[in-house]
């Protein structure tokens, strides 16, 4: 072979490298392991996570590794996650509510309508407010009328200085007349232990309490949803309460911007699979927590939404910093 043909046969096998090489990486994903942020400390709610995690691996050929990130209530892992990670479908995160609500109160370093890549909705949180066992507030009602008639007196733990949590009691107080006094936690395993430890008179927060609530160790005294808690049925929601306060927090998983749409797929198709699993619905029941599945194309859709319905929320209560 002479040199011309030589230099043809190398510019063809090139060609013919390159043309092949796209599809046969596209089908190596995942190749592997996917770290998938929790933006909640160890301990509480968190366990869900790590069930679907274990139940998706089989699905999708690789370990799934849960990395707790909490912080800035909720919003830490996610936006570190959408300025540092690389959009490849190996870094996945929770995208809770307070995503859409910390942009619209403040300059933030992320968007969240455009930093991220919609995988999956997933579920929702319910929210509950817990006492001690032995707490003289039998009902959420007693604990409301001991609020107006101590004002300033009454503490309560959330999972941030404006979570969801705080915003739903603060509707409350401002609907009631109320002065009480918001003690901030990483999670719900430390506010739970904030609560047991007699460090404040109450927890509001998602059902990270509800295996506490069974064992008899808290009291539940009021859930935040349309309708009442499907492991405590016995358990009065603020709605019918008359407080006129319904919370909703629905989440689920995305990536980082850009993510090939291949790859959204594989990872949307095996935690679909996952979220099916009686291990997963064993572990929501547990927590009292309901499915709530939107494809890639609905949850982007439904993103829209709470940004609208978040805009309005911190409008009402007037949480833009000044």
């Amino acid at each position: 072979m002479n040199a011309k043909s030589w230099r043809k046969f190398q510019f063809l096998e090139a060609c013919f490298l390159l043309f092949f090489a796209v599809p046969v990486m596209g089908a190596e994903f995942p190749s592997k392991p996917v770290t998938y942020i929790v933006p909640w400390s160890a301990g509480g709610s968190d366990a869900c996570a790590r069930v679907l995690g274990n139940v998706t691996s089989k699905y999708l050929g690789q370990p799934i590794i849960v990395e707790n990130k909490p912080g800035a209530a909720g919003t830490l892992g996610p936006s570190t996650m959408a300025l540092t990670a690389k959009p490849d479908g190996y870094t996945i995160s929770e995208m809770p509510l307070t995503l859409f609500r910390y942009p619209q109160m403040m300059k933030t370093n992320y968007n969240t309508l455009t930093d991220f890549s919609y995988i999956i909705l997933l579920t929702g949180y319910v929210f509950g407010a817990v006492v001690k066992a032995d707490s003289p507030f039998k009902t959420f009602n007693d604990f409301v009328a001991y609020a107006k008639a101590n004002p300033g007196k009454v503490t309560y733990a959330t999972t941030g200085g404006v979570s969801i949590a705080y915003t739903t009691m603060e509707m409350v107080a401002r609907k009631n007349g109320i002065k009480w006094t918001n003690v901030p936690q990483k999670g719900s395993a430390e506010l739970c232990s904030a609560v047991l430890g007699g460090h404040v008179m109450a927890g509001m927060t998602s059902s990270g309490w509800a295996p506490l609530v069974a064992s008899g160790d808290l009291r539940l005294l009021a859930t935040f949803g349309d309708e009442r808690s499907k492991k405590f049925p016995n358990i009065p929601t603020a709605k019918e309460l008359g407080y006129g306060v319904v919370t909703k927090s629905p989440y689920g998983l995305a990536g980082p911007k850009g993510m090939d749409p291949k790859i959204v797929k594989i990872l949307h198709d095996a935690f679909k699979k996952g979220m099916e699993s009686p291990e997963y619905q064993k572990i929501l029941d547990q927590y009292d927590m309901i499915s709530f599945y939107k494809n890639s194309a609905d949850y982007e859709k439904f993103a829209k939404e709470l940004w609208e319905e978040e805009k309005e929320i911190v409008e009402k209560l007037d949480l833009k910093k000044k």
